[in-house]
């Protein structure tokens, strides 16, 4: 009777841990969903103002044709108020295209992520990806940390070019990782102040059947006991509420079981932490 009514009790908790699992896919399908509408809206205002930085600098150069037909010499010494004015109004418009593209970069990437196929297979830039969700995993760090800064060092191989991955995955390990480097340079500059210089570098290789991404960081680093839970599901050395412990456990499955490829990392306590992501050609 005593074993019936363990065996029960265990198939309680399964069916609880089952119900809570499908409750939390609902609310990310349905977060997907609304991060895709939020995703288009926000694209609409977008192409306008991409537009008309394009239409104002057109303009600029009609204003600078016209002063041409006056015989308005903007190279002469009387004139350089209005060169510096014209000049200055370039390199606005130049950021505000620059960083509207970057922008609607953002928004190709939530639509892809919240809308991508399971085990979809896509021909991807691996380099253009690593970019966007490099600088995206930054940024939102910035967002939420007052005074987050690091330097990041990018060393991509150009000869890797176009590879068949699963995007919207390999992207959810890429900013896994980058979370966790961008939390220990963090938590270093925290104990060290100025003296310290957060850096993180990223960088890819190929060889003759793999490729391989690292992202490596200078920041807290890992104990040996730390090393050997690194990849158990809801293991985290972060406060309550900072982290779930999953991250290191969905990047390993997303590289090894969806990839065929292998993680591995090197870290010491207190100066380096080193993941490298292995995958084939």
């Amino acid at each position: 009777m005593e074993t019936t009514d363990t065996q029960v009790s265990i198939l309680e908790n399964k069916l609880k841990n089952m119900q809570t699992q499908l409750e939390k896919s609902e609310k990310l399908a349905s977060l997907g969903t609304l991060s895709a509408g939020i995703a288009h809206e926000i694209q609409n205002p977008l192409n306008f103002v991409i537009n008309f930085s394009q239409m104002a600098n057109d303009m600029v150069d009609d204003l600078t044709d016209i002063l041409d037909e006056m015989n308005i010499n903007i190279e002469d010494a009387g004139n350089t108020e209005l060169k510096e004015t014209i000049n200055t109004l370039r390199s606005y418009l130049a950021k505000i295209a620059e960083h509207g593209h970057r922008a609607t970069d953002i928004i190709q990437g939530i639509l892809l992520y919240s809308r991508g196929k399971a085990d979809q297979i896509i021909p991807t830039d691996l380099s253009e990806l690593l970019k966007k969700y490099v600088w995206l995993s930054f940024h939102a760090m910035r967002a939420n940390l007052t005074d987050f800064n690091v330097t990041i060092h990018e060393d991509y191989d150009p000869s890797i070019g176009m590879v068949n991955i699963v995007p919207q995955d390999l992207s959810r390990a890429i900013i896994n990782l980058m979370n966790n480097a961008c939390y220990a340079v963090w938590e270093k500059q925290k104990s060290e102040g100025d003296t310290y210089q957060p850096t993180i570098t990223v960088r890819t290789r190929r060889s003759d059947h793999h490729y391989s991404i690292e992202i490596e960081d200078n920041g807290i680093g890992m104990s040996e006991e730390t090393q050997k839970q690194i990849f158990t599901a809801f293991f985290t050395t972060k406060p309550a509420g900072e982290g779930t412990g999953l991250g290191l456990s969905i990047t390993r499955n997303i590289i090894e079981n969806q990839h065929h490829g292998k993680i591995s990392f090197e870290s010491k306590e207190g100066e380096y932490t080193k993941f490298t992501l292995e995958l084939p050609l």
